[in-house]
């Protein structure tokens, strides 16, 4: 029986992400709906389903905004032809890429620009691979694993760099790294970790509660990468777990014998859906809840300057 919750702290929205909603909330404030959304403004159904609420429409490709819209951004970035597109069809844009990922990109069009092959590590088919691929198409490959590096074939071993997707797994991305350095002994990389700090801590919350957790439930939409990178790092470090919406997604056959559960939520997931789990669970008889903090956060990034522009104009 359940006797104890701990919540990982720190958990749920990181400044990127609490960025890119409130973008799109003041967009709709000073434009009125609808305002178009390219891909989910960032990984979570329940935010994207309030903001759809408030009239944001969401589509999968610039191209299928009416011309002279307005159209948002998602926080995981694009590339330049889209950029391009949306000003062909004269669009409004609001770009809400996170900065940390935009950072990545200047990375690549920088090693680009010096004939460097450049090296992304991360997974195929995500929005922000896809975003940075883009910068220069030419120039990039991807890799997914410690395999993919041993089979990489690349024309001139002198000039190779490395770029990563900013939600992976930090052991899993450094064991690339360390394959990388080993094959590529010239191999040169960005002058930070491209992983962003809010995955590398929450990654770090979990690792270091897992082992006092008989399970661990974290909250985050299946389609988000930093969140089922928590599941795997809570089951590494000895703890059963598993990926969840929100509460009404736990199983009961999940918390036979589990006296201990650890909650945490990935980047992209609201506070109040981890609530609604505690709840749950109170409602259930545990009154032992208590923060697991490893880390305090008070980064904070600013709108996007379009924003911050029409608003100063409205005196708001």
């Amino acid at each position: 029986m359940v006797k104890r919750l701990l919540l990982a702290s720190p958990r749920g929205y990181c400044a990127g992400v609490d960025r890119a909603v409130q973008t799109v909330e003041r967009a709709l404030e000073l434009y009125g709906a609808p305002v178009y959304v390219r891909k989910e403004i960032v990984h979570n159904k329940h935010v994207v389903e309030k903001l759809r609420e408030r009239g944001a429409v969401f589509v999968e490709q610039e191209t299928e905004v009416p011309e002279g819209s307005t159209v948002v951004f998602s926080a995981h970035g694009v590339s330049p032809a889209v950029h391009a597109n949306a000003a062909a069809r004269e669009l409004r844009t609001i770009d809400a890429t996170c900065p940390l990922v935009t950072k990545v990109h200047r990375e690549a069009v920088k090693f680009a620009g010096e004939g460097y092959t450049i090296v992304l590590i991360g997974h195929s088919g995500h929005e922000e691979v896809e975003g940075t691929m883009g910068e220069a198409p030419d120039h990039i490959v991807l890799v997914e694993s410690e395999e993919d590096v041993d089979a990489l074939e690349i024309a001139d071993p002198e000039r190779v760099a490395y770029i990563s997707q900013t939600t992976l797994s930090v052991d899993e991305t450094h064991s690339i790294i360390v394959r990388l350095r080993e094959k590529f002994p010239h191999i040169t990389g960005p002058r930070t970790d491209d992983i962003c700090y809010a995955t590398t801590n929450r990654q770090a919350a979990v690792k270091q509660m897992a082992g006092e957790c008989d399970l661990v439930l974290v909250i985050g939409s299946r389609n988000s990468s930093n969140s089922q990178r928590l599941v795997e790092v809570a089951r590494d470090y000895g703890a059963e777990a598993h990926l969840i919406d929100n509460q009404t997604q736990v199983q009961e056959a999940w918390l036979d014998g589990k006296e201990t559960v650890g909650i945490s939520s990935g980047a992209s997931a609201p506070e109040e859906l981890v609530q609604q789990l505690v709840g749950f669970f109170r409602d259930r008889g545990v009154d032992d809840v208590s923060e697991f903090e490893v880390v305090s956060e008070d980064v904070r990034f600013m709108l996007p300057k379009s924003i911050r522009q029409a608003l100063a104009a409205q005196g708001t």
